[in-house]
């Protein structure tokens, strides 16, 4: 989700106001770099930086030298330049192409969109607000089919200044908006899944489809599963039961399993709900009476902890949903842990169960991975309907060796015991930071996005930014202090019988990219080789592999540096390994989210989140995409293929 705080390009040291509970006790930066440099070529990274304000920086050298040195990347499009404007921009060659916006028909019967005369019963039939993950699901199940499938993709959050008209400023739209607007944002969130088809070089959605779904924060019907359903603290007077939620909430990435369900992650779910108590669970995760939507509480009881103290505990969790059945109960997958999930992406172990994992989106939070107990069935996909209700949860912890060891949280193993507050493992899940807190793992600088690559399995982890790390906080896997850039890393789990095992107990691990602008000494980046003024990126969010094992890397809070949001992708392999170039930019205000190739590579889908954020709905900084007088700008799903055809990028 979009950090509403901008940081100055130029700021060295960060605010060290406000820090966390889980603060670091990391190893002094000079000794963590020490101890790094006598590592040489570790995961074939190279040595490791030899001062905080070299990191990768680009040598002095003739321009027929530079040019010379510059390893030939798989990547042969024209990159994009760096621009911040009110459009957007693909690469010379390709066209984009708006499939879908917030107000179109999912579901039959829904109304035409009409910005002025918005209800909760309209948007609960139509595209919801603020699009983000995204996964291709091909039709039918089991085929490879690459221009015919179904999408199903998250509405993360609403932005009341942009949707409404007539609000003085931001303050004041999320303080004084009206009960019935409030339900429009409650139908507004959630999933929506819908069928799509290419026919000639053209997508469109179909409509009326059969598989056509709206999954709503206003009256959508969720279960809890697992071992936290009907727990005490998720009982409502609503749901005595303790199993029965109204939907999902801050829906952010995802993932999907190998036998064809989607993963929606619930992330900042603190953010709705107003009213205080001094329930540490409420303290830990962000509760305190101070919500980003207050007039949410106001006008629904639901959302004021004073009336409701546990309704937050039935959010911040993995949803898995069955795009293929529009009649499926969603089910939110307790075991898989509580916390604000960026994302939930599977791989399979050396023994065939599966793993999970997840990035804790918050400054100084940490990464999991959740490993099932019993193994993927492949031939029958009912056998797997509730595998992930049964395993082990794992937090990571990096150090300095390059090793990444997993911890696992279970009840009645080391300090998760009654001591310390925990009287199942029902209490250690509700509680999943301050039970990861007591094994001490890597605080780590707001993790998002963990993705697999295809090819080498290797594991990726965007960390956006924490401008709020001081000198003193810096260990090996968080390299710079006030990290306004974020950075990318690398995990290589081991290979049993030549296969990657993502169930092993400990990895290896290396930083692979550090964002910033290589030509700046104080930035500290890191880029492959030959990587062009237009190809380096801050922030990295979200990530998406071609079948090629290249990885496309999204982004959220670039326009800090007065350089609009978008896609940016590299080699992972080869000479080319890390020369990032940079392939699409979003308008003004928006970020890049999403990300889901079609089968073969013909086709990416992508999400253009909150166009104009940064400005009213009376005056946006720009109308995209409609570009007309009565439309407001509208978050949209755009598909961008190669002018003729052929594989993405290349």
């Amino acid at each position: 989700m979009l950090s509403r705080e901008r940081v100055p390009a130029d700021m060295i040291v960060g605010d060290t106001d406000d820090l966390p509970s889980n603060e670091s006790t990391a190893t002094p930066f000079a000794a963590v770099l020490e101890e790094r440099l006598s590592r040489r070529g570790m995961l074939g990274l190279g040595v490791a930086a030899t001062a905080l304000g070299v990191f990768g920086g680009f040598r002095a050298r003739t321009a027929a030298a530079a040019e010379a040195e510059i390893p030939a990347s798989s990547l042969t499009f024209k990159e994009v330049p760096h621009l911040l404007d009110e459009t957007m921009h693909a690469p010379e060659g390709y066209e984009a192409q708006v499939l879908i916006r917030w107000g179109d028909a999912v579901l039959p019967g829904a109304p035409a969109f009409d910005p002025l005369k918005q209800t909760a019963e309209a948007q609960a039939k139509q595209f919801g607000y603020n699009n983000d993950m995204i996964a291709w699901f091909p039709l039918p199940y089991g085929s490879k089919t690459a221009d015919h499938g179904l999408l199903a993709i998250n509405h993360e959050y609403t932005d009341p200044h942009i949707m409404f008209p007539g609000f003085a400023d931001e303050k004041a739209a999320y303080k004084d908006t009206t009960k019935e607007q409030v339900e429009v944002e409650l139908a507004a969130h959630g999933i929506s899944v819908i069928e799509v088809k290419r026919e000639g070089d053209a997508w469109s959605v179909v409509p009326d489809s059969k598989y056509a779904r709206r999954i709503n924060l206003l009256n959508s019907e969720t279960l809890l599963s697992g071992p936290v359903a009907g727990n005490d603290k998720v009982k409502t007077s609503a749901d005595p039961s303790g199993t029965k939620v109204i939907g999902t909430i801050n829906n952010c990435a995802g993932g999907w399993t190998p036998w064809g369900t989607y993963l929606s992650g619930e992330e900042n779910f603190h953010q709705y709900f107003s009213g205080a108590t001094d329930a540490p669970i409420h303290t830990r995760y962000g509760v305190k009476g101070k919500p980003e939507y207050p007039s949410w509480g106001a006008h629904v009881d639901r959302f004021d902890v004073t009336k409701e103290p546990n309704e937050p505990n039935r959010y911040g969790w993995v949803l898995e949903v069955d795009p293929y059945d529009p009649e499926a109960t969603p089910k939110k997958r307790t075991a898989l842990g509580h916390f604000k999930h960026e994302n939930a992406t599977s791989a399979l172990t050396a023994d065939g169960r599966l793993a999970v994992y997840s990035g804790d989106d918050e400054r100084f939070e940490y990464v999991y991975r959740f490993v099932t107990k019993g193994k993927v069935n492949m031939e029958d996909r009912k056998a797997n309907a509730d595998l992930l209700d049964e395993g082990t949860l794992y937090v990571a912890r990096f150090d300095a060796d390059g090793t990444v060891t997993w911890m696992p949280l279970v009840f009645g193993e080391g300090p998760l015991t009654a001591e310390n507050g925990f009287n199942s493992q029902a209490d250690v899940l509700l509680e999943t930071r301050r039970a990861a807190d007591l094994l001490k793992p890597t605080p780590m600088d707001r993790p998002e996005d963990v993705e697999t690559n295809p090819v080498t399995g290797k594991v990726y982890i965007a960390l956006t930014k924490n401008d709020r790390r001081t000198p003193d906080q810096v260990d090996a896997a968080n390299q710079r202090f006030n990290n306004v850039f974020g950075h990318i890393i690398e995990m290589v789990p081991p290979t049993v019988d030549g296969k990657v095992d993502h169930g092993a107990d400990t990895y290896a691990w290396d930083i692979f990219i550090r964002g910033g602008n290589p030509g700046s000494k104080s930035a500290g980046a890191k880029f492959g080789p030959g990587t062009s003024p237009d190809g380096w990126f801050a922030n990295p969010d979200n990530f998406v592999f071609d079948s090629q094992g290249r990885l496309w890397v999204l982004t959220d809070g670039f326009p800090d540096f007065d350089v609009a949001d978008g896609l940016w992708c590299c080699d992972t392999e080869g000479p080319a390994r890390g020369q990032t170039k940079h392939f699409f930019a979003v308008p003004k205000g928006a970020e890049m989210c999403g990300g889901a190739f079609n089968s073969d590579d013909t086709a990416i889908f992508l999400s253009i989140q909150h166009p104009a954020e940064d400005s009213m709905y009376d005056a946006p900084s720009t109308r995209w995409p409609d570009f007309k007088d009565d439309m407001p700008p509208r978050p949209a799903v755009v598909v961008v293929t190669k002018k003729g055809g052929g594989l993405i990028g290349a």
